[in-house]
Parts: C-alpha cells; sequence; structure tokens
C-alpha cells in the first residue's frame, strides 16, 4: 500500500490498519467503491478521528489469504486512483 502511495498509519503489529484518505467526502466515498469490488472497508471522518484526518479502516486477520489481501491492495490502487489519492 505505501509503495502505491497510500498512507497507512497505526502500529504495523496491529490488526488494524488505517489509510490515510484526508478527505471525509472522498473516504466515504471510497470506501463505497470498495463495497462494490467486494472489499469490506469502513470510512471514518469528524467527529470519530480529528477534521482532516479522515480515513478507511481495514482489519487484517490471520485467516485471509495471500490473495485476497492483494485483491483488496489492488482494488484500493483502483480506487485511489479513480478518486485522485495516489496517482
Amino acid at each position: 500500500m505505501q509503495e502505491a502511495g497510500f498512507t497507512v498509519s497505526g502500529n504495523r503489529d496491529h490488526p488494524i490498519c488505517p489509510v490515510m484518505i484526508y478527505d471525509a467526502a472522498k473516504a466515504t466515498a471510497m470506501a463505497d467503491a470498495m463495497l462494490q469490488r467486494d472489499i469490506y472497508v469502513i470510512g471514518f471522518s469528524f467527529p470519530v478521528v480529528p477534521r482532516g484526518e479522515a480515513r478507511i479502516r481495514c482489519q487484517l486477520s490471520a485467516a485471509h489469504t495471500t490473495e485476497q489481501i492483494d485483491a483488496a491492495v489492488d482494488a484500493f490502487i483502483e480506487v485511489g486512483k479513480e478518486y485522485g489519492v495516489i496517482e
């Protein structure tokens, strides 16, 4: 995700991986677009997080396969480009 240009916040030893979007409307729209690609993530913005720190919350599990994780990353890249979050 970082190689693609995303900022992933949080502790790397924790299953929750916040993908920083910084824009509330984009975070919500991107989470909806991810769901259309069968990837369930949640967009969070103010007042749940500070203004200007909107993010998409992802949660990894040991039950996820490498293929599932790769599909999620591919979907994030596609959606991130579509919404102008990454190039």
